[in-house]
C-alpha cells in the first residue's frame, strides 16, 4: 500500500505525543498490518486479536443502540489497548503505560486515527478503480416504436 511510510510516520508522530506509548500499529478490519511501530511485541498476533475484539465490539454497540464503532479501550494491571477506528476499512491500536494520562490518550489517538484513516481511504480510492459513467442513453423519438410486451411463455406438464 502507498500509504505505509506515511501511515508508519504518523504512528511515530502519535508515539512522540504520547512518550507513554508502548507501541502502535494500523490494521485493516480484517486483522492484516497495515503498518506498525510496536517494539517488542508481535505486530500480527495484536492485528488479530484486534479484529476478533472489534467484531465483538462492533456487534456490542450496534446490539445496544449505541451507533457505529469509534473507540475501545482495555485496561490491564500493566497498561492500556486502545483500538480506534481508522477510515471505512481499518483501526488504530496502540498499547500505553499504566501511567499514561488515559484524556491524552484518546486526544491523540482520535487525530491519529483520523489521519491513519484519510490515508487508507485514500488508498483505497486509488487502487480501486472508478466505474465508467455509463454511456447515454438515447431518447426515444416519437417515430421509434417501442418494444411490445408478450405474455409470459409457460409450460405444460407432460
Amino acid at each position: 500500500m502507498a500509504a505505509g511510510p506515511e501511515m508508519l510516520a504518523e504512528l511515530r508522530r502519535l508515539r512522540a505525543r504520547v512518550p507513554q506509548l508502548t507501541g502502535a500499529l494500523v490494521a485493516g478490519v480484517d486483522g492484516l498490518v497495515l503498518a506498525h511501530d510496536t517494539p517488542g511485541v508481535e505486530a500480527e498476533g495484536v492485528a488479530a486479536l484486534t479484529a476478533t475484539a472489534l467484531a465483538v465490539a462492533v456487534r456490542l454497540a450496534d446490539t445496544t443502540g449505541q451507533g457505529d464503532f469509534r473507540e475501545l479501550l482495555v485496561r490491564g494491571v500493566y497498561g492500556y489497548v486502545a483500538t480506534y477506528a481508522a477510515g471505512e476499512s481499518a483501526v488504530l491500536t496502540v498499547l500505553a503505560q499504566d501511567r499514561v494520562n488515559v484524556g491524552r490518550l484518546h486526544l491523540e489517538s482520535r487525530r491519529s486515527g483520523a489521519r491513519v484513516g484519510e490515508l487508507v481511504d485514500a488508498a483505497e480510492r486509488a487502487r480501486v478503480p472508478v466505474p465508467a459513467a455509463p454511456a447515454a442513453t438515447r431518447t426515444r423519438s416519437a417515430r421509434t416504436p417501442r418494444p411490445t410486451t408478450t405474455e409470459p411463455r409457460t409450460t405444460t406438464e407432460s
